[in-house]
């Protein structure tokens, strides 16, 4: 264990150069948002939201027709990923400046049969999604969101248990008394994902007759309250994600305990730096907010589908160039906003401290990812390198330099690789988080502000 005086080494605070007033009006913003966005569709919705009321207005890629003037504009794929584009006055083909955020989270997810009745409660089976310590997801409230069709075939969006009067959900733990062959186990086998099934209900039907007086129950409920039989779970998509709001942590309040800053916190503060440009811009801006990167970016919502393809293709066509999307990647540079490990007092063995980030310093610049000898890693240039620190040099953003953990301990990738497979010079910044993928992570105020300068400037000045 290295000693406390070796922490933060060569580090400056990022609390000492920003704007703290402003800095909690952000936060607070940001909060508020994050409060009901807990899914990636969630969030689209709430980006839509704010999209709209800066001016940005819905487009349809697909379309011939006219896209909306005046340069602001927004397409949406399927409800769970979204490209808002600030068109600038030099030509497409010159490149474009695109940072992409994912909006998925890790979380529970309901089977497609889920409803099942055992020693007197009534249970869904469920399937975790992304990589997450399963032990953490026991014993908390959890709520249900997600999309679900009724009998009539409307699409019913479900969101229960963020109200105070609203039941929630439980996964139950074995006691310590019982559990000692539960504690002989490796950590990460002390709960199976089997054993991740939800307590739904317990209150049985009056038919004494009934096998599973519960199950059917339950089923009679959501019949009555839902207009919902069984049979829909199958074309359900019902998510299971932590029934807590976001709190302020420390005497000082400047840590943000919150589900899903994982990447949600580069999302917001990527779409608000967009939204505060002042001026038109000289190159066009994209921020891209995507799905699935928990579990590899892929389907067609993800970084790995061709949807910013498509819009860059239709802008091509409504501007008339003569380019394609392939040369306006070529020409483009992106940042891949996505979250860093912060130094953990409790666990200092697994970092390397003059590699390593630090909560409250800054964003974080991540040069390369991927794990032990750089496995499925994005690695950027030199030159890339030069670029975007000279840009937060000259914006006085305050920035760390980082890598996941020591070398052969772990490490983790983002959508970077994705984006510079297109042929996009891409760096990976974000803030450095503490309990990453758990329920409730921990980020830093002075970080989310430092995030949104960050990115504001990259849009505004790359090239």
């Amino acid at each position: 264990m290295m000693k406390s005086k070796e922490i933060g080494l060569n580090k400056t605070s990022a609390w000492r150069s920003i704007d703290r007033k402003a800095t909690d009006k952000l936060a607070a913003e940001y909060m508020s948002l994050i409060k009901d966005a807990k899914t990636e569709r969630e969030f689209v919705e709430a980006a839509t939201v704010v999209a709209q009321a800066g001016g940005y207005r819905i487009a349809d890629a697909l379309s011939a027709k006219t896209l909306p003037k005046g340069g602001k504009l927004l397409f949406i794929n399927r409800g769970k990923n979204a490209v808002i584009v600030r068109l600038g006055k030099r030509p497409l083909g010159e490149g474009a400046n695109i940072i992409a955020a994912h909006v998925d989270a890790p979380r529970i997810d309901v089977k497609q049969n889920p409803l099942f009745e055992s020693t007197g409660l009534g249970l869904f089976q469920t399937h975790y999604y992304g990589g997450i310590k399963k032990y953490q997801w026991v014993t908390i409230p959890l709520a249900l969101h997600g999309v679900i069709y009724d009998k009539a075939g409307k699409k019913l969006q479900l969101r229960i248990g963020e109200e105070d009067n609203d039941p929630v959900f439980n996964i139950s733990d074995i006691l310590p008394h019982l559990g000692q062959a539960q504690g002989e186990k490796k950590l990460t086998e002390g709960v199976s994902g089997e054993a991740l099934d939800a307590i739904v209900g317990h209150v049985p039907t009056d038919d004494k007759n009934d096998k599973t007086p519960i199950r059917s129950n339950i089923l009679k409920m959501l019949a009555k309250q839902l207009n919902v039989e069984e049979r829909a779970f199958a074309a359900s998509e019902l998510e299971l994600v932590p029934a807590m709001k976001p709190r302020e942590v420390g005497f000082d309040r400047g840590l943000i305990l919150a589900y899903g800053h994982d990447d949600r916190i580069c999302g917001y503060t990527a779409l608000r730096g967009l939204l505060d440009q002042k001026k038109e811009p000289e190159r066009t801006q994209v921020v891209f907010l995507v799905d699935k990167e928990e579990i590899g970016s892929e389907g067609d919502t993800g970084m790995q589908s061709e949807f910013l393809e498509l819009v860059i293709e239709r802008l091509i066509l409504e501007t008339g160039e003569k380019t394609t999307a392939r040369q306006v990647f070529w020409s483009s540079m992106a940042l891949s906003a996505d979250v860093g490990a912060g130094m953990d007092p409790n666990y200092l063995d697994v970092f390397e401290p003059t590699n390593a980030a630090t909560v409250g310093n800054g964003i974080v610049i991540t040069k390369f990812t991927g794990s032990r000898g750089k496995s499925s890693a994005h690695d950027a240039s030199a030159e890339t390198l030069h670029k975007v620190l000279g840009l937060l040099d000259e914006a006085k953003v305050p920035w760390q330099v980082a890598e996941m953990g020591k070398v052969d301990v772990g490490g983790g990738g983002t959508v970077a690789k994705f984006l510079s497979k297109r042929g996009i010079e891409t760096l990976d910044a974000g803030p450095a988080l503490l309990s990453m993928h758990a329920p409730q992570e921990l980020a830093s105020k002075a970080d989310l502000y430092a995030c949104y300068l960050a990115y504001k400037t990259f849009l505004e000045k790359a090239r």
